[in-house]
């Protein structure tokens, strides 16, 4: 293979316009707590799939969803165990934990006076919720409390479904806005709202409604969005259209799977809208005829070895060299394999020619020589 001096890779810069600009709220306090709208970055939210009554399987999976970069997580609060549970859940997590309400408005209180950092109620699933808002107003408002009105297609207040006999987007927003007015009417703002659906398509027509008509930061999700593949092509087709145009501030991707995914899938869509500084990011290529490796189970071993590096870096793993010393020149390390040997790049010069056994221990050690000389320059 020929030596090419491909030059030093160029820094990438978002093309999106302005955020859209909304009130601001924090969500929790102290070291932990995460500001949401108000210019603040988009952050990437999760829910657990534990019983919340059982703490200790909450908080390890909190613990992973933080290790994966996830900023606010959601427990669900079906029943009292679950609500006495919270106080330790809250005290515990190092995210701030959001306390996800249905049915019952007696859990509202009890998610409040255990510490949670924040609250999401659904109105349609909770009877006589509009009956409520004024104690529920005052008592989030003593402690700094925010609420996440949560409207949901599959749970749209009865009223509104006979109304416009299906959720549409200006159902959902006109279920969203009147319980805010309620809130309003008792002078409490501290409000995030979600319109969720299934559909990207109406989901996207749904906040593009709702951010003409208020000011309050929004909270993005494809609801019952799917297994892990379509789940995460549904989300970032919605996404990508409404934070393109500057519309959201925290996001889920709710996918049927383990939520440590979720929060990587966020992550990533995040990263590719430059909305997130990178972290870990390999390129790769899909293979074609001309691969003479196996660039699926190179690119595996690749990502494996780098799954919890500590630093933000782009790998490249190419196939071949047709496109490969061009893609490496992108990134920071790369490879550029055939004839079972690898070209190690490192910022666009090749470094080395080594056999494909050793191409993914020599990546490592490129990557920890050029963080090590990036931490002391």
């Amino acid at each position: 293979m020929t030596t090419v001096a491909l030059g030093m890779p160029q820094a990438r810069q978002s093309v999106l316009p302005p955020r859209r600009h909304t009130r601001q709220l924090t969500i929790g306090s102290g070291r932990n707590a995460v500001l949401v709208g108000g210019g603040a970055p988009v952050s990437v939210q999760s829910m657990t799939t534990t019983l919340t009554a059982d703490v200790d399987a909450t908080l390890q999976q909190i613990a992973a969803l933080t290790a994966a970069g996830c900023q606010l997580v959601r427990v669900a609060v079906p029943s009292q165990d679950d609500a006495d549970a919270l106080s330790r859940i809250a005290r515990q997590s190092q995210i701030p934990v959001i306390a996800d309400i249905h049915f019952q408005p007696k859990y509202v209180f009890a998610a409040i006076d255990a510490g949670c950092a924040a609250v999401r109620v659904n109105p349609g699933n909770i009877k006589k919720f509009d009956d409520r808002v004024g104690e529920i107003a005052r008592a989030a408002g003593a402690a700094g409390v925010p609420i996440r009105i949560g409207v949901n297609a599959g749970s749209l207040d009865a009223r509104l479904l006979a109304r416009y006999g299906r959720a549409t987007p200006e159902a959902l927003v006109e279920s969203a806005l009147w319980e805010c007015s309620l809130f309003e009417v008792h002078g409490f703002t501290d409000l995030k709202i979600s319109v969720k659906h299934h559909d990207p398509q109406i989901m996207v027509s749904a906040y593009r409604l709702l951010a003409a008509r208020c000011d309050y930061p929004l909270h993005l999700g494809v609801t019952e969005a799917g297994p892990l593949l379509q789940g995460s092509v549904k989300s970032a087709v919605a996404f990508t259209q409404l934070l393109s145009e500057g519309i959201g501030d925290t996001i889920r991707v709710s996918l049927t799977a383990n939520p440590v995914e979720e929060v990587k899938a966020g992550q990533h869509i995040l990263t590719s809208l430059g909305l997130r500084a990178p972290g870990l990011e390999i390129v790769s290529c899909p293979s074609c005829g001309r691969a003479q490796v196996d660039v699926l189970s190179l690119t595996e071993r690749v990502a494996a070895a780098f799954d919890e590096f500590p630093y933000p870096i782009r790998v490249a793993v190419m196939g071949c060299v047709v496109n490969g010393p061009g893609e490496a020149r992108e990134a920071d390390i790369g490879v550029a394999s055939g004839n079972g040997k690898g070209q190690i790049f490192v910022r666009g010069q090749v470094v080395a020619t080594v056999p494909e056994s050793q191409i993914v221990e020599r990546l490592i050690e490129e990557a920890l020589r050029l963080t090590a000389e990036e931490e002391t320059s």
